[in-house]
């Protein structure tokens, strides 16, 4: 009850400031119709009950399951057994990831099916499939994580330079948006299990890091690779009125009920499988611990459902209604400002943080605070709203204009960062970008860019997530080299 306790306390701290900034919107600038308003307070509650309930059931259900399966996995002293089970977990957990389900969505709606929602929920699994499988194999064969990166992001750079603006910018959205609630807590457990085995090894604490931000690229390669195979260029498209909801409670939340419970039962079916065929074969866990893992599942599963319907029904819809009244209503700088504390406050609801943070603090014994990296995240990714929004608003400023310089810096940072904080960072990248920030701040921006004239809903409407996937990258390798820097000024004082 004490940790039940704790994790609601942590939930009503992260859900509140949103709520908080909504309301202040509500009754000053932009003023929500009584349904809306409505279903956003309902779908705050739910958000509430449902974080709470599915971060309880992650540390007893996936996180164990992931930490058996990467020691299993390392045990097995067979490169060719990791290779065969990486691809298959990693394409199967993408594949029913919601966040990426949401994206391709709106994407298949905006672009008006030019990129189908099952290809590109496809396309994404099958690179992030292979970069897991590679991010694995480098853990066993002890290469260094800054290595992988440099040519992960070399392939993204080459690919890029062949690629529209349009699809770069759905490429790196769709990294963020793959790395969601039910991705993140699993690989982070992976990592996790796989280096347990060698942890005499003065890398073990680093390697538990960098398996997510490996993957996440493997979104982005494949995406880029599908545009140029099928010769897609500029896509064209607007923002459907239907994505801004008008109706009561009932006709808000009742038709995506069913939906939500069974694309969160496909999220974990495949892990399920996965940890019944190991439990079978390789686990065998006693009686006791598997009933404790399957209460977790259940948990996990009852948590999602109800966060994702608070989500889809509450905040979704009041996102693309806020960004859409903002930009016909306010000034630029209001706009400007209203995202900044949108993403200021949204990025501490995403389920994927805590569990990143809380990993965070147990693998470095509490000597880098949790509290430390969600103010990093948190102004990161208030930022990366700033700079979405900014977009918009001045056309000449292009996304290229942030990724290029912006990632090519997080790859230089990398061998300047101590090797824990790379991993940290780029796996930061990808947990910022959540549910969250696939529906909330998503339908915000593109509201923004429905309502500005002239502005491209495709081009400035996405975009958005690549630029959160990329400032908490580069704020967390900052706080490696604050970090290094404190230890190197404490080691000299002490031998003074």
């Amino acid at each position: 009850m004490n940790a039940l306790k704790s994790t609601l306390n942590e939930v009503l701290a992260s859900v509140l400031p949103i709520v908080a900034i909504v309301l202040i919107l509500h009754f000053t600038v932009t003023p929500l119709e009584g349904e809306l308003l409505g279903a956003f307070l309902l779908g705050a509650l739910l958000i509430i009950i449902g974080l709470t309930i599915f971060l309880f059931g992650i540390n007893q259900g996936l996180s164990q399951i992931g930490e058996g399966l990467g020691a299993s996995l390392a045990h097995s002293n067979s490169l060719i057994t990791i290779i065969f089970f990486s691809l298959i977990i990693g394409f199967f957990v993408s594949f029913a990831e919601p966040d990426l389900r949401i994206l391709a969505k709106q994407v298949d709606l905006v672009t008006s099916s030019q990129f189908p929602s099952l290809a590109m929920v496809v396309v994404v699994s099958i690179g992030l499939g292979v970069m897991m499988t590679l991010g694995m194999v480098r853990i066993v064969s002890k290469v260094r994580i800054r290595w992988v990166f440099l040519f992960a992001y070399g392939v993204i750079f080459i690919l890029s330079v062949f690629s529209s603006f349009d699809f770069i910018a759905i490429a790196f959205d769709a990294s963020g948006a793959t790395t969601g609630a039910i991705t993140v807590p699993f690989m982070l457990a992976l990592a996790t299990g796989i280096t347990f085995y060698k942890r005499h090894d003065n890398h073990s604490e680093a390697d538990s890091f960098g398996l997510v931000g490996i993957a996440s690229s493997g979104a982005i390669i494949g995406t880029l690779s599908f545009g140029l195979i099928k010769g897609l260029g500029k896509l064209t498209g607007s923002l459907p009125t239907e994505v801004l909801p008008e109706g009561n409670l009932s006709s808000l939340y009742a038709p995506i009920i069913s939906p939500i419970a069974l694309d969160s039962f496909f999220s974990l079916l495949p892990i399920i499988i996965i940890f019944i065929l190991f439990q079978i074969f390789s686990f065998k866990y006693p009686k006791r611990k598997f009933l404790d893992i399957i209460r977790g599942i259940i948990l996990t599963y009852m948590g999602l459902v109800i966060f994702m319907l608070g989500v889809n029904g509450g905040f979704m819809g009041v996102g693309s209604v806020l960004g859409h009244s903002l930009a016909t209503n306010g000034s630029k700088t209001l706009i400007l400002v209203a995202s900044l504390a949108l993403g200021l406050a949204t990025v501490l609801a995403e389920p994927a943080v805590h569990v990143l943070t809380d990993q965070v603090a147990t693998i470095t014994a509490n000597s880098v605070r949790r509290a430390l990296v969600f103010i990093f995240l948190s102004l990161a990714v208030g930022l990366a709203l700033f700079l979405s929004a900014l977009r918009i608003l001045v056309p000449e400023i292009e996304l290229w204009m942030y990724l290029l310089p912006g990632f090519g810096l997080t790859v230089i940072l990398a061998f300047f960062t101590d090797d824990l904080f790379v991993g940290m960072a780029y796996d930061a990248g990808g947990v910022a970008s959540g549910p969250m920030t696939a529906s909330f701040s998503l339908a915000f921006i593109q509201g923004i860019a429905a309502a500005v004239p002239n502005a491209d809903v495709v081009s400035e409407g996405f975009g958005m997530i690549a630029i959160v996937a990329l400032t908490p990258i580069l704020a967390l390798e900052i706080l490696g080299l604050l970090y290094s820097r404190a230890l190197k000024k404490k080691a000299k004082g002490g031998i003074g």
